[in-house]
């Protein structure tokens, strides 16, 4: 794999990106005020993710935060002071499109949620807004929405029926309960839960297994599983066939096929 380096600075350095061995990782970083979400930081996660799912040279994307938090939430002093994202915008003014919730959701790189910390309210959202999240031990989901006088207002109340049921989210939402780790991967809502040492590492490796495969393949598949959650199955059994097509065309596919036959790992360059 390729180990090259390459880091980013942003504008408002309150999320930081690292690019290597194929893997981006996206850094949460205002841990003063417990990564709780900004204006700017808005801003820059956007940014950030749509640079990482335009890069070729990433396969995979960790998301994480500095400090003893992953996010809190909103930053509810600016929100108090008038100076928030309420502030920035109004019901015929605010842009869905260009925020994380959305673009995470458009994203056809795979992405890891290493949750360090507490995860609440918009930061919860996000966690789930991931394909795969590893916790911490310490970590913990916060549904607390409804104890702040709003719903799950980043993607909270589609992601949970579909993870969990309508019963369990129906409880988790309506009760606005908090999770630990443990209780997060006995709801479902997390894949592993590890040593908060041990958090990194583990998201590390898990994306450099991903990282290992065709990316294309590993693409389309994202891609198809996000159209099947409202497709028919013959819709999707033809749009599957659809995109695989033109991945019969690739030299990865070739390189695999050739892989398998010579009994060795391959070596799958996005081409």
């Amino acid at each position: 794999m390729d180990r090259t380096q390459r880091t980013m600075q942003t504008e408002s350095n309150e999320v930081l990106y690292d690019v290597a061995d194929h893997i981006a990782v996206i850094t949460l970083n205002a841990p003063e005020r417990m990564n709780t979400i900004s204006g700017p930081m808005l801003n820059d996660l956007t940014r950030l993710l749509v640079r990482a799912n335009e890069d070729r040279d990433v396969r995979c994307v960790i998301l994480t935060g500095n400090g003893r938090a992953f996010c809190a939430g909103l930053d509810l002093r600016k929100e108090r002071s008038g100076d928030g994202l309420s502030a920035a915008s109004s019901a015929t003014s605010l842009d869905l499109r260009n925020t994380p919730p959305t673009v995470l959701q458009a994203m056809d790189k795979p992405t890891i949620c290493a949750v360090n910390g507490g995860a609440a309210g918009y930061g919860m959202d996000t966690a789930l807004g991931c394909d795969i999240r590893i916790m911490a031990e310490s970590a913990k989901l916060a549904a607390a929405f409804v104890k702040r006088g709003v719903v799950p207002e980043s993607g909270g109340t589609w992601f949970l029926p579909r993870m969990i049921g309508w019963a369990k989210a129906s409880e988790l939402i309506f009760t606005g309960r908090t999770l630990s780790a443990r209780e997060s991967l006995a709801w479902g809502l997390a894949n592993e839960v590890v040593p908060d040492a041990e958090l990194m590492g583990r998201a590390r490796e898990i994306a450099r297994e991903i990282a290992a495969n065709a990316p294309l393949a590993v693409q389309a598949a994202k891609r198809m599983m996000r159209m099947g959650l409202n497709e028919t199955f013959p819709d999707h059994v033809h749009h599957v066939y659809l995109q695989l097509l033109p991945l019969f065309k690739t030299q990865d596919m070739q390189e695999g096929i050739k892989a398998f036959m010579e009994k060795r790992e391959p070596k799958f360059e996005g081409r």
